[in-house]
Parts: C-alpha cells; structure tokens; sequence
C-alpha cells in the first residue's frame, strides 16, 4: 500500500501554504489581525499628524492606500483558490507603500526607515517560514533601497541610518518566529487528525463559521460532500487495526488529491470523512463526489485488500443563507440512503427538499 509521502501530494498547494491547515490558519489569523490592523493605522495616522508640520499631510494618502488594499483583499479571498497568494501581495503592496512614502519625504524620511519593520511584525502570524524569509528580505531590500536612494553620502557617512532599521526588521522577524512555531504546534495539536492528517472536528467548526459569514454576503452556495467507508469494520477484523489504520491514511490522501486548493476535508471520526466545497452547487458537488468514489475504488490498496465508500451530497441554495446544519443533515440522509441502497455509490439530496428547507429555514 502506498502511503501519502508528503503535503505537495495532497491536492493543490502553494508555496506559501503547503497543507490545508496551513491555509486553514492564514485565514484564521487574517480575522484576528484586521481589528489589529486598523488600531495600527489609527496609531500611524497620529504620528503623521503629529509630524506634519515637517512631513506634510500627504503621508496620510499612503496610510489609505495599504488600508484600501487589504480591505479589498479581505474582500476577494473567500473566491479564490489560494488566497494566500492575494494576502502575500497585499503585504508586499504595503511594505512597498511604506518604501514610497519614506523615499517622497526626502532627507527627513531617512528617520522614518524603521517603519519598514511593522509590516514584518504581522509575517509569521499568517505564514510560514518560507513566507517569513521572503518577506524579510524583501523588506531589507527596500530598506537599503530607500536608504541609499535618498541620500547615499549622508548613509555612508552616518551607517547607523541604515543599520538600524535593518536591525529592527530582522529583530522583528526573529522574535516573532518562536511565537509563529507555538502556534502551528499548538493549532495542529487541536485541529488536525494525528492518523490521517486532514482537519478535524474542531477545524471545521471554526470553517464553518466562517464560510456561513462569506455566504451571506457573496449569496454563493456550499456544497457538503459526507462519505464513509464501506464495510470498514470487515477490513479490521479481516486483516487487522494497522491494515485498517493504513487504509484511512490512504483514504485521506486519495480524497484530498481530488479536491481544489479551497475544498477543504475532514475526518470526522472512525471512517466518516466530510468534505466542503465553497462556491459549490448541487450538480457540481455531485460530479466531485463520483470523482471521489472511483478514486477511492481504482485506489491501490495492497493484495487482497478491496476499499469502497458510499457517499451522500448536498448544497445550499444560491442566494440563500448557508445552514450549515440543515445541509449537513441532509448530505448524511443521502448517505444513509447509499449505504442502504448498495454502498459504492454517491446518492445526492432532493432538490425539492433543499429547497424547501431553505424557504422555511427547517432545522437539522
């Protein structure tokens, strides 16, 4: 049997998000560090008005602009597929802003070269240590850009204009970094499945959340795709615990290599699996659950061993709100309906009930 060998083999990733959980935790510190951010902007916007009388007021166009680009980030990311290649560029956009403001200010800007070191404060909150060096170095590049650009004879003969805010940048990488590492540790303790590796319970409450709070703005329906293990027991009692252990393992990893960089998949528990697909719509979730159910079927799971899943669909209506526990109620009716009708099989929620359910707002 051949076992997952890595993240990069688990459906779509980025170099900035290698696993599910990490982009997991990039969206779920976004939402933590946006109140952050515009405290940090109220805070920048008194110092420029404290120094106006030396910068001017037009610092305070820069300080809109990177609060315009994040929010207009905030705004796209629930749609595309690796939002944390948009969150990236929003950060460089910013550091660049700030590398910008400080070159415009001319010779009283040189003092104003450590500001380049908040940007970097916010890296290791949201990626990885890939992401962090990147961003340090491109944040020491436009230091010494900036630094010498304004005035490089004055740089040259005062270094200390330089060193310091090169000092301040990696410091601030530096201390951040432990504080990074704490909480992947900790996140993956609580949110991922120490057998399969895919989210767990906990991860998926929090999603949850957060795409029902997408949905009733964007009016995009979310599928939900639940799928179980056939016959699961019969394998553990045929060929034993750590046969069946591998079998999840493998499971796992054909469902997630079928899914998007968005798609998100979680175990349950024992051998149910669940999967969400934001912007799905019945027909489609219904095509990716059948795309599943053969993976799984054609699956190389060693001599002897024959693996099957049964799998039940279902979507919120486009437009109307996301309840999560309706749909979900729905999507497990339908596989209780596969199970019972022959296992092996996707069966998908009636339309008329979903929508139904969704004019009357009809509890799980």
């Amino acid at each position: 049997m051949k076992p997952p060998n890595s993240a990069r083999d688990a459906g779509a990733t980025s170099w900035l998000c290698r696993e599910d959980s990490d982009r997991q935790r990039m969206l779920e510190m976004e939402e933590r560090i946006r109140p952050v951010r515009r405290r940090a902007a109220m805070i920048m916007t008194v110092a420029i008005l404290a120094a106006s009388p030396w910068l001017g007021w037009w610092p305070l166009a820069f300080v809109i602009s990177i609060m315009g680009g994040f929010a207009a980030a905030d705004s796209l990311m629930g749609r595309l597929e690796r939002p944390e290649l948009l969150m990236f560029g929003a950060w460089v956009a910013s550091a660049l802003t700030i590398a910008i403001a400080v070159a415009l200010s001319g010779a009283h800007g040189t003092a104003a070269l450590p500001l380049l070191a908040i940007p970097v404060l916010t890296l290791s909150s949201r990626f990885s240590a890939r992401g962090v060096t990147v961003g340090v170095v491109i944040s020491l590049t436009l230091a010494c850009a900036v630094g010498f650009g304004i005035d490089d004879a004055t740089v040259l003969a005062n270094p200390v204009l330089i060193i310091i805010p090169v000092a301040l940048i990696l410091c601030a990488a530096v201390l951040s970094t432990p504080l990074m590492q704490s909480d992947i540790q900790h996140r993956s303790d609580a949110v991922i499945d120490q057998l399969t590796g895919m989210l767990n319970r906990h991860a998926l409450d929090s999603r949850v959340l957060e795409l029902t709070e997408q949905a009733s703005i964007t009016g995009e329906p979310i599928g939900v795709i639940v799928a179980d293990v056939d016959r699961f027991k019969l394998i553990n009692d045929t060929f034993g615990h750590a046969v069946g252990d591998l079998v999840l393992k493998e499971v796992a990893y054909l469902l997630r290599k079928q899914l998007r960089a968005f798609d998100l998949a979680y175990r349950l528990g024992g051998e149910e699996f669940l999967v969400l697909l934001p912007g799905g719509e019945l027909d489609s979730a219904a095509e990716l659950a059948e795309c599943l159910r053969e993976a799984i079927a054609s699956g190389p799971f060693g001599p002897g061993v024959s693996v099957s899943i049964s799998i039940g669909v279902c979507a919120s209506m486009r437009g109307e709100r996301f309840d999560y526990p309706a749909v979900f109620a729905r999507a497990d009716e339908a596989l209780y309906e596969a199970k019972h009708s022959g296992r092996d099989r996707v069966c998908v929620a009636d339309r008329d009930d979903i929508a139904a359910g969704a004019r009357v707002g009809l509890p799980a």
